[in-house]
């Protein structure tokens, strides 16, 4: 509950900036390159910070019963990593973003793909505050502390007061410069926190010396083999998107950022919640227990986004006009985004019930399996989107992605299904 409640509050912040967003850019060719930068910028930070933290968690809730000083050791490292790693990622987008644009946005206007290479003057540095507040809100998330959730917002408030203080135009300024200083503070906002909660500095560390690296590098690696297939979806949609026609990508993004909405503040909040839960009750050697729990909350989520779908279906010309419908986006923008908002909603009860289950394979610790099912899930995502775009515009792009989580939530109940006895757990 109190995930869900930063995340409601986080998500106000983010339907604020949206909607300052609509008033000033409308569906035009500023949020086409804004949409593709932030979609391919942010792909590889955000999953490697995925697979880093189903990974991390699990073992820094064991690091937080330890001593001190080997706790300081242990986090250090990690952070001297993740800056080393994150410094590196940061320079190699930003160079070779020009063959990004050439390969995934041939598509898109000459005057388009020149704002989107301005526009990576923020998101390449964002790529190494990604990963650093990756990091931070994994340590916080072990000790079962939420704040992580309420602070992802910060990014949306900065873009926020400088598109409302920049007043009436078209030009990127607000945008970049909004996203570059939301995503330093909240960066250091939430090192400050993490620092707090695991009761000590840590201090940048270069090496591999804690034992608690042990297994971890082979199963990040695991993991980061179905992240990296799974955040393959968003470029995916992007450059399906971008081949469509003029303002394609706006129309989408605009209709993922609604439906973000509802998927954060329910699904997300019990997402987020369970892992560290869920790990505790497997370190106390009760696996039966955290599977009938997690397929019990599998169960009522479906059930739960179902109800959701219905609502959002009725509903969602009015909530998009609400949002958006005003300055430069007029009435039949609010029509085209709402019908693809409604083909969207259809993902909502398998993405529901399958986060849970999710953070129960991976408390089990079985990456293979999880990856596994991400690769399956990136092939259906893949096909669908050939099959179903050229037929249905951007709705079909929607469609494919609630195909995507019907193959995944079947996959993963097959999974969790399955009784895991502790000694045969996968250390991948």
């Amino acid at each position: 509950m109190r995930v869900a409640a930063f995340l409601l509050l986080g998500k106000v912040f983010g339907a604020f900036k949206e909607m300052a967003v609509a008033w000033r850019y409308g569906i035009s060719d500023v949020v086409d390159a804004y949409q593709f930068t932030l979609v391919m910028a942010s792909w590889l930070p955000v999953t490697i910070v995925g697979a880093l933290s189903v990974v991390l968690i699990p073992v820094l809730v064991q690091v937080r019963k330890t001593a001190r000083p080997a706790r300081a050791r242990f986090l250090g490292e990690l952070l001297g990593m993740v800056l080393l790693g994150g410094l590196a990622l940061a320079v190699v987008l930003y160079v070779v973003w020009p063959w990004v644009l050439r390969w995934a946005g041939g598509a898109l206007p000459a005057h388009v793909q020149d704002m989107s290479g301005h526009l990576m003057l923020a998101f390449a540095p964002a790529a190494l505050l990604t990963l650093l507040t990756g990091l931070n809100a994994a340590r916080l998330r072990a000790h079962e502390r939420h704040i992580n959730t309420l602070l992802d917002s910060v990014p949306a408030v900065a873009i926020l007061v400088l598109v409302l203080a920049a007043g009436t135009g078209a030009d990127l300024g607000p945008l970049l410069w909004g996203t570059l200083l939301g995503y330093i503070i909240q960066a250091v906002w939430l090192l400050a926190l993490a620092n707090r909660a695991d009761g000590v500095r840590a201090r940048p560390r270069i090496g591999l010396e804690s034992p608690y690296w042990t297994g971890i590098m082979a199963a990040a690696g695991v993991m980061l083999v179905g992240q990296v297939a799974m955040s393959f979806v968003g470029p995916i949609d992007q450059y399906t998107a971008a081949n469509l026609g003029a303002n394609a990508n706006a129309t989408i993004g605009y209709a993922t950022r609604l439906l973000s909405l509802l998927l954060g503040v329910g699904a997300a909040s019990v997402g987020r919640a369970a892992l560290p839960v869920l790990a505790d009750i497997q370190s106390r050697g009760d696996p039966v227990h955290a599977r009938n729990t997690a397929l019990r909350w599998s169960v009522f989520m479906l059930a739960a986004g179902a109800a959701v779908t219905v609502a959002g279906w009725l509903l969602a010309p009015w909530g998009v006009a609400l949002l958006f419908e005003r300055g430069a986006f007029t009435a039949a923008d609010t029509q085209a985004v709402a019908h693809v908002v409604r083909w969207g909603l259809l993902q909502m009860p398998f993405y529901f019930g399958v986060l849970i289950l999710v953070q129960l394979l991976a408390s089990q610790g079985r990456y293979r399996v999880m990856a596994g099912i991400a690769v399956a899930n990136f092939l259906a995502k893949a096909v669908m989107n050939q099959v179903l775009a050229p037929a249905m515009g951007p709705a079909g792009i929607m469609l494919a992605t609630a195909v995507m989580y019907l193959v995944s939530y079947c996959c993963y109940v097959l999974a969790a299904a399955r009784p895991v006895a502790p000694t045969a757990r996968e250390s991948a």
